[in-house]
């Protein structure tokens, strides 16, 4: 991101992290690669937007918030100017994301809660639920299975609002294709495949352990 203008560090009692923010020193003069470097700052550009953080190496690295001038807000990690590790990102909308972030998109377990009450849990991969979730509906229903750019793809279940089973088996799109009956222990089996786990290593078995504990 181009910097275009500086304004002098707010109070460190307005970083996130209070306690590591406090062992960092204001940034002094105009941003530079000398001397914007381990410590804490702002930046408000000419359109308003505005990084409220740790610097190194003249990027954004560390804790920080950004806040956009549409309303969005990001709380949470940043690596070279990007959303990186834990974060938060609260939408003008009302939506909001917890969770993962890797080069700015979300990736990883987190938790998207639509303004209208909607929530998906589990795996995302560039910015779209990708991998195991659970997508709850306002009315209680649910859908829970694989995922695959955004949709139900692969093995899944969805339920009533009573919590009884709708529908079982193999979607597509979100489109149901056909009914297929597994034991737990080989729908783990099939689960730890489809991420990528190869049959017979010790990481196989590890996975399809961790999803029997989760039962």
């Amino acid at each position: 991101m181009k910097k275009l203008t500086l304004f002098i560090s707010v109070p460190l009692f307005l970083m996130m992290n209070v306690s590591q923010a406090w062992a960092l020193p204001n940034c002094v003069g105009d941003w530079s690669t000398s001397n914007w470097n381990n410590c804490f700052g702002t930046y408000t550009y000419a359109g308003g937007n505005k990084y409220v953080g740790e610097f190194k190496d003249k990027n954004y690295n560390g804790q920080g918030t950004f806040t956009f001038v549409s309303g969005d807000k990001y709380v949470g990690e940043f690596k070279d100017d990007e959303y990186n590790g834990q974060g938060t990102y609260t939408y003008a909308s009302g939506d909001k994301y917890v969770g993962e972030y890797k080069d700015g998109k979300k990736t990883g377990q987190g938790t998207f809660t639509f303004a209208d009450g909607n929530k998906y849990v589990g795996e995302w991969m560039g910015d779209k639920r990708h991998g195991q979730g659970t997508f709850t509906f306002v009315d209680g229903s649910k859908w829970v299975g694989e995922w695959e750019n955004a949709n139900l793809n692969g093995y899944a279940i969805t339920y009533n609002s009573d919590g009884s089973i709708y529908q079982e088996g193999i979607f597509k799109d979100d489109v149901f294709q056909y009914a297929q009956k597994k034991s737990k222990l080989d729908k783990h089996k099939d689960t730890c495949k489809e991420i990528g786990f190869t049959p017979k290593t010790e990481s196989f078995g590890n996975c399809v352990l961790k999803l029997m504990d989760k039962d």
